[in-house]
């Protein structure tokens, strides 16, 4: 006996959605279902006791939760700061040279930022076709995997309601048949307390024709 076969023994089936429509055949036990229904006490709107709590996203990074923040608030992106893009000259004429040092610093600084950006843009322009289509060709497996996935476990769901659909309406065809079996036995069975009724009237008559003629 292979484990399909003790599955299907040691399980109690004690609802077969596939057999059962009683509730089709007879509407008025689909009206008292739904009264029964009605008189249920409504299910708790919170969350059931065991449901964790919510996790709070980004409790380590304040930046991030105020970005979450803003998103899940619909407000839009704060202007970029376009400061550190100028060369701001000293405000005081001529100016001293504390602040010609700290103009001169900015400029370095913008400087070296041309510079890295130049840099970036020379290595995406040698190397960022190549890595964008293999990230394109990775994205397109997962892809695939993902919908292959997502076939399979449809074609599992619907074998096995095919499967359960087959059990139910087998077991179904047996209960009819039982259940048709036990009609006729206790029709027999009626019939037969019938004769012995009438068996018993009928010895009744006679042991009482029995007794007068013994009297005669």
């Amino acid at each position: 006996m292979d484990g399909a076969d003790q599955l299907h023994r040691s399980t109690v089936l004690d609802s077969l959605p596939y057999y059962d429509n009683d509730l089709e055949q007879y509407p008025i036990l689909r009206e008292k279902v739904e009264k029964e229904l009605a008189r249920e006490p409504k299910p708790p709107q919170g969350l059931h006791p065991l449901v964790p709590p919510p996790y709070e996203l980004f409790k380590n990074n304040p930046i991030l939760a105020a970005e979450l923040a803003r998103v899940e608030a619909h407000q839009p992106l704060p202007p970029l700061d376009t400061i550190r893009y100028q060369l701001p000259a000293p405000t005081t004429t001529p100016g001293t040279d504390d602040e010609w040092q700290a103009a001169l610093r900015n400029a370095h600084a913008q400087l070296e930022h041309q510079r890295i950006r130049h840099t970036n843009l020379a290595l995406l322009q040698s190397y960022g076709a190549n890595a964008w289509r293999i990230h394109n060709y990775r994205l397109e497996e997962a892809a695939k995997q993902a919908e292959k996935a997502l076939e399979e476990l449809k074609e599992k769901t619907v074998e096995l309601n095919r499967e359960r659909k087959n059990t139910q309406t087998g077991y179904g065809a047996q209960l009819t048949a039982l259940e048709t079996r036990w009609t006729e036995l206790l029709s027999n069975i009626l019939q037969v307390e019938m004769a012995n009724v009438a068996l018993d009237a009928e010895l009744s008559r006679i042991h009482k024709r029995e007794a007068e003629l013994e009297n005669m």
